[in-house]
């Protein structure tokens, strides 16, 4: 059975599966389960997974995921239970991965996890085990060649789903902290030295609009999701179509290390996702017991810090394994933490309390998304709190489109900040700090919250429009100019300040198909993305090109005497895009990478009362600002050249993603730099932008037509897999690099035309 399994997949044909006996060295899985799923693939590998109940549903949902990410998924399983070291040695932040995993994810957390799962969801995430162990055992000898014969390939039991599930819950909260909680030690004890990092890791961000029945040809909603998540790794999407007949019909995107459709659509409905400004966690400082520095102050008393050691199978470089100890220290809030900025002292310690950490709703969340009917019933999902860390962007069949900005967040007021903040000299101004010695500064509690601690749904920003909402991951405030969100904690962002260049692209680029007097197409709103326009330059080219009119044109830089004509030239030239075919742009990047700091650097400041239309132009009557301008050109110029890049060289000569041997233009550039259409990727030198880390990823356009009938399309730019022997590794990727996409197949009639053989 599993040659011929594997024989089928492998060209793309109807697949049906019933579950076999497991292997005797598979966990544990319910005996009497027994799970029957149709797959079929279309195009571009993307799955369709069938099923007439929840368990066989995630029993194809994992076998698809793993036909194009068993290596990746497998990896994770190995992070989530704090299993790296054991085979992959204790370097490269290893360790600090799994005493943070072991310490945290208890055996408490998960059965708090189980608590909030329905019987279904139980099916689901036994089905989703089995599925992925079927998997492994079809193709035992046939696995990718990126972990063929790796130690960390392994069978997985329903509990390593809900690991994997609330280990990616805390990634981007308590999990930026391994480092600070594995090096926090008492005092008089060794001290391991290091920054906190407060910000998120590279690879997090997205753009959405969400257009209503006011401004769309049709007079349906329509929506453009964008996420710029990771080009590699377990935060990469995976396209994927479920239906149960009669229950679920649901296609978008999972991530590798989920086991459901986080963004996607329905007949109904679709929604997108944008990180939010909304802080997941907030410090508490510990006033420490002048006697016992393993003591805090909570009130009139004082309370323990609890020493948690937990032990980690280590593999040494001779290939021998052996457990070593390591002890975590743990308070009421969280565990404590320690850096250079925020050390542990005789006086004072520091604990994180998460907002994620303890939210078991998301399963339930996402369900109700999945099978939403309107933006009535995508704002009641939502409002079960299960969304971690990112706004919702939504538009529905009738018209509407939506924005929110209900996700995990600390329910901290500004009274309470302003009662119980401290001081800590170092730190960025958005992180908060409680004082931790009093409950008077505990986060509030609200019976409405279905998350102790948490801000309830209805006390977060949302906005329903029947023209547009949209968000590029600046605060709530500006979801829609016409009617500002104000008033809200500052914990879940700021409001009437200034917003990044990308948010301002998005509203302008919005603004303009508005301003042409039509209603909008699905084309339109592909075009917004795809023109790979760049608005900074637009705003701010001219200015900087006055001064390349006027002489001199060289600049000193300590020892360098550099002559500007090379990038003036260039310029000038440039479109002021980052299509594949333009060039120069790379000489804006480099020179907009320092120019953007440059202080007063703006002609017109901003105004709170023109936000989408200031800060604006260039200073140069100010002979400090126009130097520095200058200076910021011939900095940019000299890492083109240490780089051997051309300054006119084309743009997809110098950014590309190498497939195979082959490079594969890719379009787009950094948010910072000015772009809508964003990809990420470090100066390198001799390659130019590559490898390309984050940016333009599942991207997706939704609308009806007039008649209420789903036209769904989009594309996954790096391809649904990142193995290099998938047949699945480039397809949608060189589909991206010219500009086109996919109309995604969604009904029966679609799915058929559209199978591989």
């Amino acid at each position: 059975m599993p040659r011929i399994i594997r024989i089928a997949l492998s060209l793309f044909v109807i697949v049906t599966m019933s579950a076999c006996s497991p292997r005797q060295d598979a966990p544990a899985t319910p005996s009497n389960a027994k799970y029957n799923t149709e797959i079929r693939w279309t195009s571009y590998g993307i799955p369709h997974v069938k099923a007439n109940d929840w368990g066989s549903l995630g029993y194809g949902f994992a076998y698809a995921a793993a036909t194009d990410a068993v290596c990746v998924i497998a990896k994770d399983v190995a992070v989530a239970n704090g299993e790296l070291s054991a085979h992959l040695g204790s370097e490269s932040g290893n360790i600090e991965s799994d005493v943070f995993h072991r310490a945290i994810i208890t055996d408490e957390r998960l059965k708090h996890f189980g608590n909030g799962q329905s019987a279904d969801m139980r099916e689901y995430a036994a089905g989703y085990a089995a599925g992925y162990n079927r998997y492994l055992q079809d193709h035992a000898d046939t696995l990718p060649a990126s972990c063929r014969g790796e130690s960390w390939i392994r069978p997985i039991a329903t509990e390593d789903v809900a690991r994997l599930t609330v280990s990616l819950g805390i990634r981007y909260g308590l999990g930026q902290f391994k480092n600070d909680m594995t090096r926090a030690t008492p005092p008089g004890t060794p001290v391991a030295h290091g920054e906190t990092v407060f910000e998120l890791p590279p690879g997090l961000g997205s753009n959405a609009v969400a257009l209503g029945k006011d401004v769309t040809e049709s007079g349906r909603g329509m929506l453009l999701g964008n996420p710029h998540y990771p080009w590699r790794g377990g935060s990469r999407f995976h396209i994927v179509h479920t239906t149960i007949p009669g229950k679920l019909d649901l296609m978008g995107a999972s991530l590798y290390s989920s086991n459901f459709i986080v963004i996607g659509f329905n007949k109904d409905v679709a929604w997108t996702h944008t990180v939010s400004t909304a802080l997941r966690f907030t410090l508490y400082e510990l006033s420490l017991n002048p006697d016992d520095p393993m003591e805090y102050r909570y009130g009139n008393d004082y309370r323990p810090i609890e020493a948690r050691t937990v032990s980690v199978d280590v593999r040494d470089t001779e290939g021998q394994i052996h457990a070593e100890e390591h002890t975590v220290y743990m308070t009421h809030y969280g565990p404590l933490i320690a850096s250079d900025s925020l050390p542990w002292t005789a006086e004072k310690a520091y604990a994180i309390r998460d907002a994620v950490l303890d939210n078991n709703a998301s399963t339930a969340t996402y369900a109700a998304l999945g099978v939403a009917e309107s933006i009535d019933d995508v704002e009641a999902a939502i409002s079960q709190q299960g969304v971690y860390w990112t706004n919702t962007i939504a538009a529905d069949r009738n018209g509407d489109a939506f924005y929110a900005d209900i996700s995990a967040t600390p329910n901290v007021d500004a009274e309470l900040i302003d009662e119980c903040r401290r001081t800590v000299a170092g730190l960025p101004a958005f992180v908060v700090v409680l004082d931790g010695s009093t409950a008077a500064c505990e986060w509030k509690s609200d019976s409405r919250s279905k998350i102790a601690g948490t801000l309830p749904a209805e006390e977060m920003p949302r906005l329903r429009r029947s023209d547009y909402v949209t968000n590029s991951n600046d605060s709530f405030w500006l979801a829609n100019p016409s009617a500002p969100l104000e008033g809200y904690s500052p914990i879940i962002g700021p409001e009437r300040t200034a917003r990044s260049l990308r948010t301002r692209a998005g509203l302008t680029f919005v603004g303009e198909q508005l301003a042409k007097g039509s209603k909008i197409r699905p084309a339109d709103l592909k075009g917004v993305l795809y023109s790979h326009r760049n608005y900074a330059a637009e705003l701010l080219l001219d200015d900087v090109l006055k001064l390349c009119d006027n002489e001199p044109l060289d600049v000193v830089l300590g020892d360098d005497k550099v002559d500007l004509t090379p990038s003036c030239d260039a310029l000038r030239a440039w479109d002021r895009t980052a299509n594949i075919d333009s060039h120069g742009g790379q000489v804006w990047t480099e020179f907009w990478r320092n120019a953007r700091k440059i202080k007063n650097l703006y002609s017109v400041p901003f105004d709170a009362n023109d936000p989408v239309n200031t800060p604006r132009g260039i200073n140069i009557q100010d002979t400090a600002v126009a130097t520095a301008v200058k200076e910021s050109l011939a900095t940019g110029q000299i890492a083109l050249s240490t780089a051997h890049v051309a300054l006119d060289a084309a743009w997809g000569d110098i950014q590309y993603a190498e497939r195979n041997g082959k490079k594969i233009p890719i379009p787009g550039g950094q948010g910072w730099a000015g772009m809508f259409s964003m990809i990420v990727a470090g100066l390198s030198k001799e390659k130019g932008y590559n490898p390309i880390v984050h940016g333009n990823s599942y991207i997706q356009v939704i609308s009806w037509d007039t008649d209420g009938k789903l036209r769904p399309g989009g594309v996954l730019t790096y391809s649904q897999s990142q193995e290099a022997d998938s047949p699945h590794y480039s397809d949608l990727t060189e589909l991206y690099s010219q500009k086109q996409w996919i109309d995604f197949p969604f009904t029966e009639e679609e799915i058929l035309s559209r199978i591989q053989i």
